[in-house]
């Protein structure tokens, strides 16, 4: 990379003239810190390759312009930070570089600090081309910063971060002194890597400002980032303070928004978001007042309401700091939105935010959404907004916007940046600029570290390893394989007398002659399998059979570790037989404990009877803190016979409005005699307690509990339709935080044979 290039060069001249500055050369702990003690302006400490251990690397001084003081790994990338290490930096005119932090997490609460102490601040310092790679406190919900910006005039570029799965802000810019404020940081060319869903408030990526100080000025520049996959929560960039400026940054497929939350005066302009239809990609959430949303580039965004592709709020009236500042005096011109789902006005009205927009302009904005679907939506009064030079090309508009803008189809062509354009020249000004150019993969970060690709696939290794029928066969086997492999068993039973444990991406499946019976595994433990940290398991084609399990408290099939797992996770079942699981009062098939996130749990074309328990089990964070379980579940296509307690019992709690899910669809199943046991404590056959998307369509239910929904937050969206009921209850349905009637839509569905209420 050029700017690494650079920096060897300087620092090679600074060498050959040993009366201007000292390199020192240490190879422990020790030497730095007696190096540490010597350092003028200009000097350079070299950090010897190799794993530095548990060090919490301080480094402080007055380096002056163009003589900054240095800490350079002696190769770029070959210097590990490892177990409980982290980097405090105060003084003036500090530079590190080419450092490495992985295997381990900040024993604080920042891993890289721009401060020594809070009186120690740092200013004029740059940190460039470091890496911070899932370097996460072991529990996701113990909180951290990746790095914490302070003081003034500081850089951060050419860096690369990724995987941080706890909670807390990636990188946060702080406001909380006088020093820190009008700070003039710049923020670019930094790779922001995939930050998994971390089902909970704070899992922002970048964030500038705090609510309690939004009413300062930050204005620091964030410029020529790539975010990929940053999923973490709602806001990708949350701007919690006036004067930043956010602009030439690429958003690849990552869900939610860059959202101007508190703070007036920011700026938007020539951003790149391309959602490749992933769910829930968003583009920009404009709050308060002066704000400027221009020239950018929004593509295959999949996000309504809150993670719409543009997304204009209601306020508060009179709002405190950490509301919601109603709209005023915004500007949103020449933005191109195509192919993407939503443009929403008003987003957010309600009892509390009332406040629509004014002395807002929306103006020579070429938007696209998606053919026959509603794109253009307003939720309250729209007149404070002038419109004018905007076209509609596809998607529908909602009655009060479609008298004040333009719809007419559009001819598109791609330019040489890879971004669509009005093939008409009279339409040449209309949207985003001609000369926009995203910013690259390889301008970004640092050359010598790779970039993350998509994650392992079930069976992307290639190896298939066949296991033969026995004792202990399965369990050697699974512990041996590799990511990405397949185990596959004949017809024959298979005993299991340990809890598999998994920590990579692995497939069990039967692979049996047609007519021939399918493999069968029993175990011995209480519970069949452990998910573990990197743990990812796909089930096909066979029978698991509970007959020779102990009776133990938190019986299972296949759970969690109890200790926390920092990576999320993916479970599929397809084609298996669970049954025999009687041996106590409450056998679940799957249990996600705590601190556990499952991405996606899949559960098709299957089959579970006589079971004590619960089928899908994930309802263990009941603090109320907006954390749940499961992001996405699918059960369909399958049968359910003699379950004592919900085929699906699903808990998110509080009123947090930060994360997505859960999303559940349960669809095409058949269940008979489900829910019924006296130590199902939901009364429920299904049990979804916050769930904010649940389709739940055509399923046959005979003798079985009712189906329970409790809406908590947001708009949650729940469908039960066409579904036929038999000797079972209606759905008992009940809205925690919202007045009037359950928003729940109930339609086609069949009674027969129960008392409905």
């Amino acid at each position: 990379m050029l700017a690494r290039l650079c920096l060897v060069v300087w620092i090679a001249c600074i060498g050959a003239a040993p009366a201007m500055a000292e390199n020192y050369f240490v190879r422990n702990q020790n030497e730095y810190a007696h190096a540490l003690k010597q350092i003028e302006a200009g000097d350079i400490i070299i950090l010897a390759n190799g794993e530095w251990r548990d060090f919490e690397l301080v480094i402080t001084g007055e380096g002056k312009p163009g003589k900054p003081i240095t800490i350079i790994s002696e190769e770029a990338g070959k210097v590990f930070l490892t177990g409980q290490s982290s980097l405090r930096i105060g003084g003036k005119h500090i530079l590190v570089t080419g450092l490495v932090f992985k295997d381990g997490y900040s024993p604080r609460g920042e891993v890289i600090s721009f401060r020594r102490t809070k009186q120690d601040v740092t200013s004029n310092s740059r940190v460039t081309e470091m890496v911070i790679d899932n370097f996460s406190k072991p529990d996701r919900y113990e909180s951290d910063y990746w790095v914490g910006i302070y003081g003034k005039n500081n850089r951060f570029d050419h860096n690369h971060l990724v995987g941080k799965t706890n909670k807390g802000v990636t990188l946060a810019v702080r406001l909380d002194s006088k020093e820190s404020r009008e700070n003039g940081h710049r923020i670019d060319h930094n790779y922001f890597g995939p930050r998994p869903v971390l089902g909970s408030n704070g899992g922002e990526t970048l964030r500038i400002g705090t609510s309690k100080y939004s009413m300062f000025n930050s204005n620091t520049l964030v410029e020529n980032n790539v975010f990929d996959r940053t999923d973490g929560e709602v806001e990708i960039i949350s701007s919690k303070s006036g004067g930043n400026v956010f602009r030439g940054n690429l958003f690849l497929r990552s869900r939610g928004t860059l959202t101007l939350r508190h703070g007036d005066d920011n700026i938007v302009e020539r951003n790149v978001f391309m959602g490749h239809g992933k769910d829930y990609t968003g583009g920009i959430r404009v709050i308060n007042r002066g704000q400027t949303v221009r020239s950018n580039y929004m593509e295959g965004l999949r996000g309504t309401a809150f993670s719409s592709a543009l997304a204009i709020m209601n306020g508060v009236p009179n709002s405190p700091v950490n509301r919601y500042v109603e709209v005023e005096g915004a500007r949103i011109e020449k933005n191109t939105i195509v192919d993407s789902a939503r443009v929403g006005f008003n987003v957010g009205a309600d009892e509390e935010r009332s406040a629509p927009p004014s002395n807002s302009t929306f103006a020579n904005n070429l938007l696209s959404g998606l053919e026959g679907q509603s794109f253009l939506e307003s939720y309250d009064d729209i007149s404070g907004i002038s419109f004018s030079g905007n076209r509609v090309a596809a998607g529908e508009v909602g009655a009060a916007l479609a008298e004040k803008i333009e719809q007419a189809p559009v001819e598109m062509g791609r330019g040489d940046n890879g971004l669509l354009y009005p093939v008409d020249p009279e339409l040449r000004d209309l949207g985003a600029p001609r000369d926009l150019q995203p910013i690259k993969l390889a301008q970004v970060g640092v050359k010598w570290y790779p970039k993350p690709g998509d994650e392992i696939a079930f069976g992307s290794s290639g190896r298939i390893i066949e296991v033969e029928p026995g004792e202990g066969t399965l369990a050697e086997a699974a512990m041996a394989a590799g990511d990405g492999d397949i185990l596959q068993l004949r017809s024959g039973d298979y005993t299991v007398d340990r809890s598999i444990p998994v920590e990579k991406a692995l497939s069990i499946r039967g692979a049996f002659d047609e007519g021939a019976e399918p493999p069968r595994i029993l175990f011995t433990r209480p519970s069949l399998i452990e998910l573990r940290e990197g743990g990812n398991l796909q089930l096909a084609n066979l029978v698991i059979d509970g007959e020779l399990a102990p009776d133990s408290v938190g019986n299972s099939v296949i759970r969690t570790t109890t200790f926390p797992i920092q990576s999320n996770m993916r479970i599929e079942m397809d084609g298996v037989t669970v049954r025999g699981l009687t041996v106590n009062k409450s056998f679940n098939v799957l249990t996600l404990g705590k601190s556990a996130l499952a991405n996606r749990v899949t559960v098709r074309n299957s089959s579970f009877s006589d079971i004590t328990g619960t089928v899908v089990s994930a309802a263990a964070e009941t603090e109320d803190f907006g954390q749940y379980n499961v992001e996405y579940l699918d059960i369909v296509d399958s049968n359910f016979a003699n379950i004592g307690g919900p085929i699906a019992d699903i808990y998110r709690g509080g009123r947090d409005e930060s994360t997505f899910g859960p999303f559940v669809t349960i669809s095409g199943n058949k269940m008979a005699g489900v829910g019924l046991s006296a130590t199902n404590g939901s009364g429920a056959s299904v049990n979804l307690h916050g769930v904010q998307t649940a389709n739940i369509a055509r399923n046959q239910v005979a003798e079985s509990a009712p189906f329970r929904v409790v809406h908590t937050v947001g708009t949650p969206k729940t469908a039960v339709t066409g579904n036929q009921f038999a000797g079972t209850p209606e759905p008992v349905l009940e809205e925690l935080n919202y007045e009037g009637e359950h928003r729940a839509v109930l339609s086609d569905n069949q009674f027969a044979g129960a008392e409905n209420e």
